[in-house]
């Protein structure tokens, strides 16, 4: 189909292009940004004067629960929940039941997510089998099966020494490992961050050094094995610097960092609500501050929304027996625009956060609109407001943001140039 998008706001943070503009798209590529091309005929026209087009949306980590959680979400209900947040492209992070450690699982994922058809979604398949950090998944099947990178789940590899032979396997075939930070023994039995307020409240903390004392450990161990490594959902100013510092020594690693990090803080534990119960913790405001800047200066240069949807009874028991997680993908574009709102970050940088960051992260084949590309994009109005909410996709209710009015309102997004939301 073939469709003319008008008057635009275009951002491209890839190629730094801010204009007003006209789009112009047929076989489910961008054949032209401005003029149409010659005896273009366009099929279908969306007005767009006070709109900004942008590339989609990628976010490097949606539980889409599916398969084995299907109380909590499907492929179908969370994928369509990420483009009404204005998501084009997503990862899965391997958490299902059955573990994303075989083909089989991959193949059913992608078929899921075709016969949906709301977003593209890029399987990470489990860096080890059942991911209890003992032996090593099938990769090279895997990544021929479509899963673009391996992650290790909060566990992880246990004995440093399995792990450095792991990360030389994956090292030699070129792939990219996603990696979390925290040493499971240090954050044993814990819920919150460790600090006065979990103290005061009664809370088993999770301290700083759960995380930084996992992340030296692998960062050592990515610069001797040289594999390609990204940083998954960071917590503490601290691990920002370390991904910093790491980079100026010119290792291969990157970094992202939830949404929820950067808004909340371990006092929103105060009233005890389960709903900001998440793993790792939410930390003190020198850890949001610090996160922050890592965010403005690129060393992390992706921000992910780490949605997890769970059913209602999840976080019904005591804030201490309930499940970890939030969902929030639906919200991703508002919700961050907030950051925009607060001057931290321009539109065209924080752009850049959501889309052409993490792509080029898991060198994913998207994140750019440029002629040639995938029509891969989100029309949104800046300067109308979202009530959280008010419209809701995704099965996973478990969002402490609900009711809030939050900046800008996601009207259309397109995958391949068919329009597969639109407000």
């Amino acid at each position: 189909m073939s469709l003319s998008i008008l008057g635009a706001r275009v951002i491209d943070p890839v190629s730094g292009l801010d204009q007003v503009s006209d789009l112009h798209i047929a076989a489910g590529q961008i054949i032209a940004i401005g003029a149409a091309p010659a005896g273009f005929q366009a099929a279908q026209r969306i007005d767009a004067q006070g709109l900004v087009a942008a590339p989609g949306l990628v976010d490097l980590n949606v539980s889409l629960r599916e398969p084995g959680y299907s109380r909590k979400g499907t492929i179908n209900s969370e994928t369509l929940a990420a483009a009404a947040g204005g998501v084009t492209s997503l990862c899965c992070p391997p958490q299902t039941k059955p573990i994303l450690d075989t083909t089989a699982v991959a193949e059913l994922i992608l078929d899921r997510a075709r016969e949906a058809g709301h977003a593209k979604v890029f399987p990470l398949g489990a860096f080890s089998k059942g991911l209890a950090g003992e032996q090593l998944a099938e990769l090279v099947a895997l990544r021929d099966a479509g899963c673009v990178a391996f992650a290790d789940g909060l566990g992880g590899f246990h004995n440093p020494r399995l792990l450095r032979r792991a990360m030389e396997y994956a090292a030699t075939f070129d792939l990219t490992l996603v990696l979390h930070s925290q040493d499971p023994d240090l954050a044993a039995g814990g819920m919150a961050h460790e600090g006065a307020l979990a103290s005061f409240r009664g809370l088993a903390g999770i301290p700083e050094t759960a995380e930084t004392v996992t992340l030296a450990r692998n960062l050592l161990l990515v610069e001797q094995s040289g594999v390609r490594a990204h940083f998954t959902q960071l917590t503490t100013a601290r691990g920002a610097q370390m991904i910093a510092e790491a980079q100026a020594r010119g290792l291969p690693v990157t970094a992202d960092v939830a949404l929820y990090q950067l808004i909340l803080t371990d006092e929103a534990l105060e009233d005890f609500s389960s709903l900001y119960h998440v793993q790792p913790p939410l930390r003190s405001p020198a850890d949001r501050d610090g996160l922050r800047a890592a965010v403005k200066s690129g060393a992390i240069q992706a921000i992910a929304s780490h949605h997890q949807p769970h059913e209602a009874d999840a976080k019904l028991a005591p804030f201490a027996a309930t499940e970890p997680g939030i969902s929030s993908v639906e919200l991703l574009l508002p919700l961050a625009l907030t950051l925009v709102q607060d001057g931290l970050l321009s539109l065209p940088e924080l752009l850049a956060r959501l889309s052409s960051g993490p792509a080029s992260a898991l060198r994913l084949p998207t994140g750019q609109l440029a002629t040639g590309h995938a029509a891969d994009l989100v029309l949104f109005d800046p300067q109308a407001s979202t009530v959280a909410g008010e419209t809701w996709h995704s099965k996973g209710q478990n969002c402490p943001f609900l009711g809030h009015c939050l900046p800008g309102l996601v009207r259309y997004t397109l995958v391949d140039g068919q329009v597969r939301y639109q407000r």
